[in-house]
Protein backbone atom coordinates (compact mmCIF):
# COMPACT_ATOMS: atom_id res chain seq x y z
CA UNK A 1 0.00 0.00 0.00
CA UNK A 2 1.25 3.67 -0.91
CA UNK A 3 2.37 5.41 2.05
CA UNK A 4 0.67 8.78 0.83
CA UNK A 5 -2.94 6.73 0.93
CA UNK A 6 -2.09 5.55 4.84
CA UNK A 7 -1.45 9.18 5.18
CA UNK A 8 -4.47 10.15 3.81
CA UNK A 9 -6.73 7.23 4.86
CA UNK A 10 -5.66 8.08 8.60
CA UNK A 11 -6.38 11.49 8.80
CA UNK A 12 -9.72 10.86 7.18
CA UNK A 13 -10.23 8.36 10.00
CA UNK A 14 -8.83 10.46 13.20
CA UNK A 15 -11.25 13.57 11.41
CA UNK A 16 -14.23 11.37 11.41
CA UNK A 17 -13.02 10.28 15.30
CA UNK A 18 -12.58 14.37 16.36
CA UNK A 19 -15.79 15.31 14.64
CA UNK A 20 -17.58 12.52 16.07
CA UNK A 21 -16.39 12.36 19.89
CA UNK A 22 -16.46 16.39 19.77
CA UNK A 23 -18.54 18.21 17.86
CA UNK A 24 -18.63 21.33 19.38
CA UNK A 25 -14.73 22.03 19.29
CA UNK A 26 -14.71 20.52 15.85
CA UNK A 27 -16.85 23.52 14.35
CA UNK A 28 -15.31 26.09 16.77
CA UNK A 29 -12.22 24.60 14.89
CA UNK A 30 -13.82 25.46 11.64
CA UNK A 31 -15.22 28.14 12.50
CA UNK A 32 -12.05 29.65 13.21
CA UNK A 33 -10.17 28.28 10.15
CA UNK A 34 -12.86 30.29 8.16
CA UNK A 35 -12.79 33.26 9.57
CA UNK A 36 -8.88 33.46 9.18
CA UNK A 37 -9.34 33.07 5.19
CA UNK A 38 -11.91 35.67 5.38
CA UNK A 39 -9.80 37.86 6.91
CA UNK A 40 -6.72 37.14 4.84
CA UNK A 41 -9.33 37.67 1.46
CA UNK A 42 -10.20 41.02 2.64
CA UNK A 43 -6.47 41.86 3.60
CA UNK A 44 -5.67 40.91 -0.20
CA UNK A 45 -8.53 42.76 -1.27
CA UNK A 46 -7.80 45.92 0.46
CA UNK A 47 -4.27 45.50 -0.68
CA UNK A 48 -5.44 45.39 -4.35
CA UNK A 49 -7.94 48.36 -4.45
CA UNK A 50 -5.42 50.33 -2.79
CA UNK A 51 -2.83 49.26 -5.93
CA UNK A 52 -5.43 50.49 -8.08
CA UNK A 53 -6.49 53.60 -7.07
Amino acid sequence: MDVKKVLVLTGAALLVFFLVTQPVASAGIVNSIITTLREGAEAVITFVRTVFT
